[in-house]
């Protein structure tokens, strides 16, 4: 005869062990109802792989970004784990999908959000757990962006290996079409910033003092006045704003305008708010 398992019995059992309740109902079940052989269980299946695999890392995984229906907020996550095999499993990939799909139903704002938030009876978080024990590998959320604008477009590259979300200020078909192959650049080119202005601060002091201990090494700027090496310095870091920030780059659909005029020549109003780019590894 199977043993009443109650639910005052599996909180009793997620309070000394931390495992979800899903796993507490089944460990209880297992073990009929011996409460010292169901922690035994449980450290036998799920909670003793996590434990064991925080150590491991996971490179591998899946990039999925999505927006809302309206397009005003967009949504990328990185669920990682620790082999090629695991992140081209059709399995694995659905459930990516299916926490994106719930970030995007639930409004989620943060990654601590959407690790709290409910997931077939438990959380996103106890899910994903659940999962280390089912697949045998590590696995995380390891990223969670979010992006509000007027509109937001989001691109998936290289069968889920990157995601890229951009905020615009106009909506619209043209606009939304502009952001995705802005979006594309982005994946490509991998700007720090939207403009010079934008660069965080500590960028910009880093590549000074890189561009500065360059002209210290060169032989011919030896005895220069400093005039002159700050007109070099200062030009070096332009070059620096040039290539590595999204509207002074080159548009790589066509390297004879810059992403700034791409944008004026779709819609002179069309710029960009915002940017995030997540990839594996």
């Amino acid at each position: 005869m199977s043993a009443t398992i109650t639910a005052t019995d599996i909180n009793k059992l997620r309070q000394a062990t931390g495992a979800g309740m899903m796993d507490c109902r089944k460990a209880l079940t297992e073990s009929g109802g011996d409460f010292e052989a169901a922690i035994d269980w449980l450290r036998k299946q799920g909670q003793k792989v996590a434990a064991k695999r925080q150590d491991r890392e996971a490179k591998e995984g899946v990039v999925i970004a999505k927006t809302t229906a309206n397009q005003a907020s967009g949504f990328v996550l990185c669920l990682a784990c620790e082999t090629d095999f695991v992140a081209k499993n059709a399995e694995f990939v659905a459930f990516a999908q299916s926490l994106i799909d719930l970030a995007v139903a639930k409004d989620v704002k943060t990654l601590d959000e959407l690790n709290a938030a409910p997931y077939e009876q438990i959380t996103v978080a106890e899910k994903i757990n659940e999962q280390v024990g089912k697949i045998g590998e590590k696995i995380g959320i390891t990223r969670f962006e979010r992006i509000d604008a007027t509109a937001v477009a989001a691109y998936i590259h290289g069968a889920n290996r990157m995601g890229v979300l951009v905020g615009l200020t106009k909506g619209g078909d043209a606009a939304l079409a502009a952001g995705r192959d802005v979006a594309m650049q982005i994946a490509a080119m991998n700007p720090v910033a939207v403009d010079q202005d934008s660069v965080p601060a500590d960028v910009v002091e880093r590549e000074k003092a890189i561009v500065l201990e360059q002209i210290k090494q060169d032989p011919k700027m030896a005895g220069k006045p400093d005039e002159m090496l700050d007109k070099i310095a200062a030009g070096k870091l332009n070059a620096f704003f040039k290539e590595s920030t999204l509207l002074a780059q080159a548009f790589v659909k066509d390297s004879s305008h810059t992403v700034a005029d791409y944008l004026k020549s779709v819609d002179a109003g069309l710029k960009v708010t915002s940017f995030v780019r997540v990839a594996l590894g």
